[in-house]
């Protein structure tokens, strides 16, 4: 018995920094598991710890007294925590209407309580929601399709424009609100079929996607992956980009044809595409969910290779590019693509001369957040970025919101680039053309960026 307490007495005395640490860093990421009855769990915990060391009378020895103190701090320092969170969210929620119009028109964000997201629709403070596997547990399609709808007219009563309501449906591994959406094959399967059939196919997935997320209000798929399918097994600590399993194949036309059909069958369904990871991850070994990265390949190359199905799709299609948090060491060895104005604005936008909509990967990835995300954030936005994505963790959304509101009261961001990034928001995609191409009747409100009418 006496050996048990010792041990116990041991696992407390480690146990102790970690649960600290744990109950400081509540609202991190990596810590999401335990936000709600995890939090409380732990606090719970750390209280009958101190009463069963009082009852042992441990605060009668100088190191009882430390250990029960060590145990006292989690509880301290959970609510110095949420403290600091209200605090950062009670400043982002009384921001002027101008100042959440003019940034909230730049954001997108993923989120769990359906009051709390009206409320920024409602203020302005977001221009998109994205919508995963989450969001329908436990309840249905039409309760989902609902709440979308609820958010729109939340929008109009305000005289904003909709909302862009974005999901993540690649097909194959990555098929965020499949079931109970129709489970689409991966677009690789398609590689090693005639062109001909591989565009048929592609276009049928496209307008299954399309058909069944615009019968539930959604109007972006974060989809097609462009990158070229890495040759080799990338490292084993990839546990979240696996882009060997999501990307088309390693022949640029084959990724192209692909693509392009399955584009085709996205836009004609009234569902706008994402083409992504620009400047492409397939060479990338480092998981960006984690780590930072770099692609050390020079421009030519890539120009000849992993670019031609970016620059090819997007000149016969309306979609949207997002850029991902590798750092393309040729052009800007000092910050991910995701937020380098020579990536953005020196590449995309004036070499390729793509005036589109261009987006960030999700911004709680730790190749930036576990960096200066607020450097990024402000940088993001200067170099011509137009929505920055918030999706993994919601909550997150204050304390990137707040790196923009900061940035603009220090005089920091870049009206000219802000006023640029309206206008094409504003424009956003044009797929009335498609749609009467393809003579599929689409709702108004279910249009990318569609002005009400």
């Amino acid at each position: 018995m006496q050996f048990l307490r010792r041990l116990g007495l041991i696992l407390l005395w480690l146990a102790a920094p970690v649960v600290a640490f744990a109950a400081l860093n509540k609202n991190d990421p990596y810590l999401l598991v335990l936000r709600g009855a995890g939090n409380i769990a732990l606090v719970a915990a750390s209280l009958m710890i101190v009463a069963v060391l009082l009852r042992w009378g441990r605060w009668r020895t100088i190191a009882g007294k430390l250990l029960v103190m060590l145990w006292c701090l989690p509880p301290v320092l959970m609510s110095a925590a949420h403290l600091k969170f209200e605090l950062r969210k009670h400043d982002v929620l009384s921001a002027s209407a101008a100042e959440a119009r003019q940034l909230g028109a730049h954001f997108m964000v993923g989120y769990s309580s359906f009051p709390e997201v009206a409320r920024l629709a409602r203020q302005g403070l977001i221009r998109g929601v994205y919508v995963t596997r989450h969001n329908i547990r436990g309840g249905t399609v039409e309760a989902l399709r609902s709440e979308i709808a609820k958010l729109q007219d939340i929008r109009r009563a305000a005289g904003l424009p909709p909302l862009v309501v974005a999901a993540d449906q690649e097909g194959g591994i990555v098929g965020h609100l499949a079931p109970p959406l129709t489970k689409v094959p991966a677009l690789a399967t398609l590689a090693e079929l005639a062109p001909g059939d591989q565009q048929a196919k592609a276009e049928g997935f496209g307008r299954i996607h399309g058909r069944e997320l615009a019968g539930v209000g959604v109007n972006l798929n974060l989809a097609p992956v462009l990158d070229l399918k890495p040759p080799a097994r990338r490292n084993r600590l990839d546990f979240h980009t696996l882009i060997g399993q999501r990307a088309i194949a390693t022949d640029p036309a084959v990724v192209s044809t692909i693509a392009s059909a399955y584009v085709r069958g996205l836009e004609e369904s009234g569902v706008g595409a994402t083409l992504k990871h620009f400047p492409g991850i397939g060479r990338v070994r480092t998981d960006t969910h984690h780590f930072s990265a770099k692609l050390d390949t020079p421009v030519e190359e890539l120009e000849a290779s992993d670019w031609l199905p970016f620059r090819d799709v997007l000149s016969h299609s309306r979609s949207a590019l997002m850029v991902g948090h590798v750092t393309l060491t040729a052009v800007d060895p000092d910050r991910a693509a995701s937020h380098s104005k020579s990536v953005v604005q020196g590449i995309i936008r004036d070499k390729w001369n793509y005036q589109g909509v261009v987006m960030t990967d999700d911004l709680v990835m730790g190749a930036i957040y576990q960096n200066d995300v607020c450097k990024a954030v402000v940088e993001a936005i200067n170099a011509g970025v137009d929505l920055l994505l918030v999706a993994y963790d919601g909550a997150q959304f204050y304390r990137v919101f707040a790196c923009a509101l900061d940035g603009a009261r220090r005089g920091k961001l870049d009206a000219a680039m802000l006023h640029a990034s309206e206008t094409r928001l504003a424009r956003g995609f044009p797929i009335a053309q498609a749609r009467a191409a393809g003579g599929v009747r689409v709702v108004e409100k279910n249009q990318p960026f569609a002005n009400w009418r």
